[in-house]
């Protein structure tokens, strides 16, 4: 009997040994067990940058094993509002985590939003990204120079699209341009887009005469030459891109864009600490560095404390770009 007993204590032991973990002990694996069934929700439409973001950090956490099928999902509208209402009345649920950025802080100043990003949990900031000016291959403008003259001359008869509603980055880039070269911002016609994936159709229809969106949605596009670049919003060039920074073409501007992720208020300490590791080891893999070169990002990692305070001086740094330019 001692000796069934034994081998059958040996047997148990030895299966255990052979059964992997989820994740590492300790914190880590109070994660794993936390995120089954993580939900990512995309507050705008499918091919904007929100969404490529989510899709493309989804897809690297799965590539390296940190966790299985997680879920992105779009709640497009009002800018990204309706997504962050959606996320605040989530209070508590620590399985779900909204993809975000500048558009949606500039959003809830001018769609009047009840719900605010300060009533979020942060969990990290992750990339940045210049915008960039772009048009068809088969538009007149060859160059910014070209395009700028004819703004100058009649801004009404040239309009300008953005993936963002008034207050995201791609409506305040050219809004910022127009300043810079002495055009009234009110003079400035303006088409808003539900995301990057409904501004492209637009462009490439020439419905409008210019586009201003980030380099990581089009890179495709412009690879393939369906689209021209005239000019770059960050302080550098991009490499790869054929196009002048705007302060090289003469225009005084340097704008970059950035991108998060933020959960529901009201998520417990172990849950939110689960949510922080897991950008923290995405970030450190080599799938998701190859996905940030790969779209032009520019690593900008912080965790949740140091991007809840990025978040509370960009909340005040938008409202007084807002408010200069007659639109808070």
């Amino acid at each position: 009997m001692r000796v069934r007993n034994w081998l059958a204590a040996v047997g148990a032991v030895a299966a255990a040994l052979l059964v992997p973990p989820l994740l590492t002990s300790g914190a880590d694996g109070d994660a794993g067990a936390q995120l089954r069934g993580l939900r990512v929700l995309v507050p705008n439409a499918p091919g904007g940058g929100y969404d490529t973001t989510a899709r493309t950090a989804a897809k690297a956490m799965e590539d390296a094993e940190l966790i299985r099928n997680a879920e992105v999902f779009n709640l497009p509208g009002a800018g990204g509002t309706v997504g962050l209402g959606r996320i605040v009345n989530e209070r508590g649920n620590g399985k779900l985590v909204m993809s975000m950025g500048l558009g949606v802080v500039g959003s809830v100043y001018t769609n009047k939003s009840p719900s605010s990003l300060q009533d979020t949990t942060p969990i990290a900031k992750l990339t940045e990204e210049p915008d960039i000016v772009v048009v068809s291959k088969d538009s007149p403008y060859q160059n910014i120079g070209q395009l700028i003259a004819d703004w100058k001359a009649n801004p009404g008869a040239v309009p300008v699209g953005g993936g963002s509603s008034p207050g995201g980055p791609d409506h305040l880039a050219p809004m910022l341009m127009a300043k810079a070269v002495g055009l009234a911002p009110r003079t400035v016609t303006y088409v808003q887009f539900d995301g990057g994936g409904e501004l492209l159709a637009a462009v490439l229809g020439r419905k409008i005469s210019f586009g201003v969106s980030g380099v990581g949605e089009y890179a495709d596009q412009i690879k393939a030459g369906s689209l021209r670049v005239l000019a770059v919003t960050g302080p550098t060039r991009i490499p790869g891109v054929d196009a002048p920074t705007l302060s090289e073409a003469g225009i005084d501007v340097k704008f970059t864009n950035w991108r998060g992720i933020v959960a529901p208020p009201g998520i417990s300490d172990k849950e939110r600490a689960a949510l922080v590791e897991l950008f923290r080891q995405l970030h450190d893999t080599p799938q998701w560095r190859e996905a940030v070169a790969r779209n032009g990002w520019t690593d900008a990692y912080a965790p949740a404390e140091e991007f809840g305070a990025f978040l509370t001086a960009e909340n005040a740094r938008v409202a007084a770009v807002l408010k200069e330019l007659g639109l808070a």
